[in-house]
Parts: C-alpha cells; structure tokens; sequence
C-alpha cells in the first residue's frame, strides 16, 4: 500500500486497523505522480497495481475508491484470474 500521508501518520493508521502489510509513506507525491494517481485534490486514487515477478504491470483496478466491502474477494479473483493466465504462480 502507497500513501501521501507522512510515516508517523501510517504508523497510526497501521496500528489503529492491525495491518500487516507494508505501507510506503510518499508525503513528496513522487510515487503517485509516477503511477499517475494523483488526484486533482492532492490525494492518490484507490486504484490497485498488480505487478508481475518481473516488474511490468500486469493489471490496474481503478474501482478501488468505490469498493471497500468486498475489495479482498475481488483481489482474490483478479490473482485467480492471473494465475490461469500464467502470468503468476500460485503459491504452495
């Protein structure tokens, strides 16, 4: 996960929902400028980046500010979908 926000306010927000991922803290907005979401408001866009093991951007998911509910299952089936294309591999 990417955000604009500084690293003392992910680390609340971290310990605040129990995340155990990663957050990459880009309060310059040099990231998302890179990947094109930032929104007009200064904000990044919700959008979801699934990358290939060797780099290249296999697939962007732009629902992401619209869906909260059932954004795991949808990543899920996105991986899934991948996998049966061969573009990743399923982890044991």
């Amino acid at each position: 996960m990417a955000s604009v926000d500084d690293a003392e306010t992910n680390k609340r927000f971290a310990t605040e929902h129990d995340a155990d991922f990663p957050i990459l803290s880009d309060p310059e907005k040099g990231v998302a400028t890179s990947y094109g979401v930032l929104g007009p408001t200064g904000v990044a866009r919700r959008w979801t980046f699934y990358v290939g093991p060797d780099g290249k951007i296999l697939y962007i998911e732009k629902a992401g500010a619209i869906q909260t509910t059932d954004a795991g299952a949808t990543m899920v089936a996105k991986l899934e979908e991948l996998a049966g294309k061969g573009l990743i591999k399923r982890k044991k």
